[in-house]
């Protein structure tokens, strides 16, 4: 618990620091001449150069543990960010936010993996994972607004450089706390003991909810597009964090009703995924259904679905290879905000990019098998099974 407590709290910071960017990155692009496509493409290289650090991740977290790579994505993110503060033509941005977008691919995999290690218990890594979606959701509901706050009052650099050196205390609190050693989970399988043939004869059915992450990634992805260009200047840069907060406000109040980790995790998603694409058709009908009113229920469906997401993948992992499990999770992710935004650049001109993720949600959320088989979680030969 102790662990957890500590990961909870540099992630808070770490969380507080990414989102407050959502609403100044768009205004900060324009002002130095960047055209809405190319500011797509910025948005979307961020996520495109996930996929080589989450295919780097997985086998290496599952080897030799969560704690340097957490290390390393925070202050490597934090000197990128020192650098973003300087920055004078749009192309030097996209190539920050590349560099970015690889060093941070360590960061969520390594995080959900060794939350995930600290227990045995289906429903209390169930709550990890909670509260793990509790602490990105509070952050995110502050750091929009404050985002936006700080550059309104010490401009784009300062606001860089403020969250960069935020990001490097974060990484040496890191040092300092987490432990050397991560706990083994009691229900993790060596491929010894033949039970890595078991795991990866399951792998196909998992990576058959890969869209999952897919369409939700896209789809938000999209919505970070497309709401910071509804207007222009300091006091739209405002009202965006504010949206954006409205959204994590709606996360948090799921996330903290954690009786919901007593139920299935499958029928979650249905209902999470369901109501997200809802949201997204409510949006292409704006100027009838007030946008905080959308963005708030959108946010109560997030916080019924992430969560319940990752139970899903470590049910069907059986609890092992938390490491690559979650690493395909975030290529998954990573993929859908660089499909998203770049959808929504080219595209915004001819068609809704709001009913483009309705319509992906929609499909994705059909494409889902109709039942679901149990998967006994993997034991050790000397572990009991408890009734």
């Amino acid at each position: 618990m102790k662990t957890a407590l500590w990961l909870y709290m540099f992630l808070f910071l770490a969380f507080f620091d990414l989102h407050a960017q959502y609403p100044v990155l768009t205004p900060f692009a324009i002002s130095l001449g960047a055209a809405p496509a190319f500011i797509g493409w910025m948005m979307g290289i961020y996520a495109l150069t996930h996929l080589p650090g989450n295919l780097i991740a997985g086998g290496l977290i599952d080897r030799y543990g969560s704690r340097r790579y957490i290390i390393f994505s925070l202050t490597a993110a934090g000197i990128v960010l020192l650098l973003q503060a300087h920055v004078q033509w749009p192309w030097q941005l996209l190539v920050l936010r590349s560099i970015s977008g690889f060093v941070l691919a360590f960061l969520s995999p390594a995080c959900l993996a060794l939350l995930a290690s600290l227990s045995r218990d289906p429903v209390t890594q169930g709550k990890y994972m909670s509260g793990h979606g509790v602490i990105h959701t509070l952050a995110s509901v502050l750091s929009p607004a404050a985002g936006a706050f700080i550059v309104a009052n010490t401009g784009f650099s300062g606001t860089f450089q403020s969250l960069g050196w935020l990001l490097i205390l974060t990484g040496l609190m890191a040092y300092l706390s987490l432990p050397k050693r991560a706990p083994v989970p009691a229900n993790s399988a060596s491929p010894e003991t033949g039970d890595k043939k078991e795991t990866d004869a399951r792998l196909p059915f998992s990576l058959r909810l890969y869209l999952l992450p897919f369409a939700i990634a896209c789809s938000q992805g999209i919505l970070f597009f497309e709401i910071p260009l509804r207007e222009s200047g300091k006091a739209s840069i405002l009202s965006t964090g504010l949206l954006f907060s409205v959204v994590s406000l709606g996360a948090l109040i799921t996330l903290c009703m954690l009786f919901l980790n007593r139920y299935e995790p499958y029928p979650r998603v249905a209902f999470g995924m369901l109501g997200f694409a809802l949201c997204f058709y409510a949006l292409v009908g704006i100027g009838h259904i007030p946008l905080t009113a959308i963005l708030f229920i959108l946010g109560l469906c997030k916080g019924i679905l992430f969560p319940a997401l990752s139970s899903l993948f470590i049910e069907l992992s059986g609890g092992t290879r938390l490491g690559r499990v979650f690493s395909y999770q975030s290529i998954a992710m990573s993929l859908g905000s660089f499909a998203g935004p770049i959808a929504a650049g080219q595209l915004r001109a001819f068609i809704s990019p709001y009913f483009i993720a309705f319509v992906l949600l929609m499909v994705v959320l059909m494409l889902l098998p109709n039942q679901r088989r149990p998967v006994e979680r993997i034991r050790p030969a000397d572990q009991p099974i408890s009734t």
